[in-house]
């Protein structure tokens, strides 16, 4: 299977009856220059976030079987009508469902894990040239209960049966022409990267870019499949993601700059002392799925300190732990804050990076709450309304224009 490509189309890219036809055009034109498609397919932008909106209306927060087979409807639309808009154009194609296509999944709802896929009938269909079109983000139990595998899911569905199929490249296409160096809304100036490594890519998605699934990228690593982010309506190359950065001797220091807002902090206006209290604390946020980002904690001075941030979408669950251990009213919550992070595979071996850093934020007057540091990155929580203009400055700072 030479010329197969599993070619993943995104939300925004058919986010209308008009772009799921041109999409049928452009798999047309792939065909007729020798290749062989396997389609993943989203739902149609927005569709997912108005199914979750009508679920929180009958049970706020419920997360189970009958909340995944909701959201998971959006893609049975959207391979239905593409496969309708190939028919029209004389193409042989045929639309699964992740449990049609053997996607297998663990049964941990709205985060499920791909455990196997079962390939063999997606293979039969290639082999008569007929184009399998697969709905993403979703799959499906041994107990056959339908789920889902978190925001961004249909990355991760493209990637899998490209290293089922062995197949050593996955398209990824979207509303925009590549990864760039910042987001272009806040920087303009901001320009699309040639290439990244995996270890930058991860660092973006997980750092707030939503321009891949971050276990898409982590299972592309895995199993050695290049990714190429493209526009879903444009020919010109996109940004490659793959395993050696490519470019000159060094490269850059620092290769883009990430921000998210979907962030808060809550502190401590007196922390209980004690290892005790950060365990049970750390281990019933755990228990709700509540994902802690950036934590800080200080035993100089009496008494003890500690901050932590949280995505803005776990404060209700967040503060029913913090009253189930009885801390609740100790406690601030700083809303109004973004994190931003500069990431480069450069800064594991350049110094100065980290004062370069700091002193834009001393010149924009950030203000700063928490602060995280590895090999490849620098995150720091500021206030929002100083983001724009730090993220600038930052990217001049590293002349990444």
């Amino acid at each position: 299977m030479k010329s197969l490509i599993v070619k993943k189309f995104g939300g925004a890219s058919v986010g209308s009856i008009r772009k799921i036809e041109s999409i049928a055009q452009r798999l047309s034109e792939d065909r007729k220059r020798g290749e062989q498609p396997l389609v993943v397919l989203s739902a149609m932008s927005g569709y997912t976030d108005s199914l979750i909106q009508m679920a929180h209306k009958v049970h706020p927060h419920f997360q189970g079987e009958a909340y995944d087979m909701l959201v998971s409807s959006g893609e049975q639309i959207s391979i239905s009508l593409l496969s309708l808009a190939l028919e029209k154009r004389g193409l042989k194609n045929k639309p699964l469902l992740a449990h049609q296509a053997g996607i297998q999944t663990s049964a941990l709802f709205s985060k499920a894990h791909i455990e196997s896929i079962q390939i063999e009938k997606v293979k039969a269909l290639l082999k008569k040239k007929v184009m399998p079109l697969i709905a993403g983000f979703q799959g499906v139990t041994k107990q056959n209960e339908i789920t889902t595998l978190g925001r961004g899911g249909s990355d991760l569905t493209a990637v899998a049966l490209s290293s089922a199929l062995k197949v050593k490249t996955c398209e990824i296409y979207t509303d925009v022409p590549g990864v760039f160096t910042a987001d272009p809304r806040l920087v303009p100036k901001a320009k699309k990267q040639k290439s990244l490594s995996f270890s930058e890519m991860m660092e973006m998605s997980y750092l707030g870019s939503k321009v891949l699934q971050i276990r898409s990228v982590e299972m592309a690593l895995k199993y050695d499949v290049k990714l190429h982010v493209r526009h879903a309506f444009k020919k010109e190359e996109g940004t490659w993601i793959i395993n050696k950065k490519e470019g000159g001797m060094e490269g850059s220091v620092v290769s883009a700059i990430a921000h998210d807002l979907n962030t808060l902090v809550i502190k401590f206006n007196k922390t209980p002392s004690g290892v005790n209290f950060l365990s049970d604390l750390f281990t019933e946020l755990g228990k709700e799925a509540v994902f802690v980002d950036i934590i800080s904690q200080s035993a100089i001075g009496a008494p003890s300190r500690l901050s932590f941030s949280i995505p803005k979408t776990d404060l209700k669950k967040s503060l029913s732990v913090l009253k189930k251990l009885k801390v609740e009213k100790n406690i601030s919550v700083i809303n109004k804050v973004a994190k931003i992070s500069v990431i480069g595979v450069g800064m594991a071996s350049h110094s100065g990076v980290a004062g370069r850093f700091f002193s834009v934020i001393k010149k924009t007057k950030a203000r700063l709450y928490l602060v995280t540091t590895s090999e490849i990155k620098i995150s720091t929580v500021i206030d929002e309304k100083s983001l724009k203009k730090t993220a600038r400055a930052l990217h001049k700072e590293f002349n990444l224009y």
